[in-house]
């Protein structure tokens, strides 16, 4: 009997522990995006969204709420029942660039969300128009200086990923290129290939048809290493410019007091599809992603690092926005 009763105990301590981890969820998941449907980010949500209803037994729907530059979706979770079924997709932009662009917001990321997990990094190239007679960096720092503010770059409003990495460039170059914001990120690469600017800063997915057609040619790309669609481009920081930031990622946050079987849930399950082989091959690695699937504690750990980082290139640009 003296060695019955333990195996009973343990046995009791399994069922509870199992049941623990199914009592979540027990309703439909809402995966708040923060921005338009269609783009990269949407249609990463969809994709997680149709396995985890899968895995869960549970509906889970992609609810898209952009605008504000992605405030309007944050808050809104920031608000919703921390019940665990609200789950906010969003970009660095929201923790790692807004905080320091905006004077005031109606939420403190760092006081109001649970990190979950990063999905993906998405490194983005500098690429030009066909018509610019540099084919390198080298070669356009030294076109810069020989013609002063001849050169414009586009991005999509002042504090956005290619702004800042813009700005930082001529930061550490010495140079002056002229910054031409557009509304809207669908609308900067359009804008090189037609010739309205010279360069811009945007991700391989959207690069990568035009680049192929010779619409548009990649100078250099960031992040510690090459990509391996992209081979011969090379990193900012091997040329010298490692403060010269051009990463994005996507990631998972649910509203703070959350149930920790949640937070474990999501992290765990997402994980198992970014590391899936096929998916891995076909929906990320082959449309430029780098798949990441970081512990809630590693994507904390990253902001922090990633929030210091664009807080000192905000601060070159002189960025600000109300």
């Amino acid at each position: 009997m003296s060695i019955l009763r333990p195996l009973l105990l343990l046995v009791a301590a399994c069922l509870s522990a199992t049941a623990l981890a199914q009592s979540w969820p027990t309703k439909p998941v809402r995966i708040v995006v923060a921005y338009p449907p269609g783009g990269g980010i949407d249609v990463m949500a969809r994709q997680l969204a149709e396995k985890l209803t899968a895995t869960w037994g549970h509906p889970v729907v992609v609810e898209n709420k952009p605008g504000a530059n992605t405030i309007s979706a944050t808050d809104s979770v920031a608000k919703s029942e921390p019940d665990g079924h609200t789950v906010l997709m969003t970009t660095d932009a929201t923790f790692s660039i807004n905080p320091h662009l905006y004077a005031k917001l109606p939420f403190d990321t760092q006081r109001d969300f649970i990190p979950v997990t990063m999905l993906v990094l998405l490194h983005q190239l500098l690429v030009a128009h066909p018509s610019l007679p540099a084919n390198t960096l080298d070669e356009l720092i030294k076109l810069a200086k020989a013609k002063p503010d001849a050169i414009n770059y586009a991005s999509y409003g002042s504090g956005s990923q290619p702004h800042l990495a813009g700005e930082m460039l001529k930061n550490k170059a010495g140079i002056n290129l002229v910054h031409i914001p557009y509304k809207g990120i669908s609308l900067a690469v359009p804008a090189v290939m037609s010739g309205e600017v010279q360069l811009t800063f945007a991700g391989i997915a959207t690069s990568t048809p035009q680049l192929k057609a010779g619409r548009i040619k990649a100078l250099a790309i960031g992040g510690p290493k090459r990509s391996p669609l992209f081979p011969q481009v090379p990193t900012f920081t091997e040329l010298g410019f490692p403060e010269v930031e051009t990463h994005a990622w996507f990631g998972l946050f649910l509203p703070a007091g959350s149930p920790r079987e949640a937070v474990t849930r999501i992290y765990q399950d997402t994980k198992k599809i970014v590391e899936d082989p096929e998916f891995r091959q076909k929906q990320l690695i082959d449309k430029g992603y780098e798949p990441v699937g970081s512990s809630p504690e590693e994507l904390a750990a990253y902001i922090k690092r990633d929030s210091e980082s664009r807080a000192r290139a905000v601060k070159i640009s002189g960025a600000k926005a109300e």
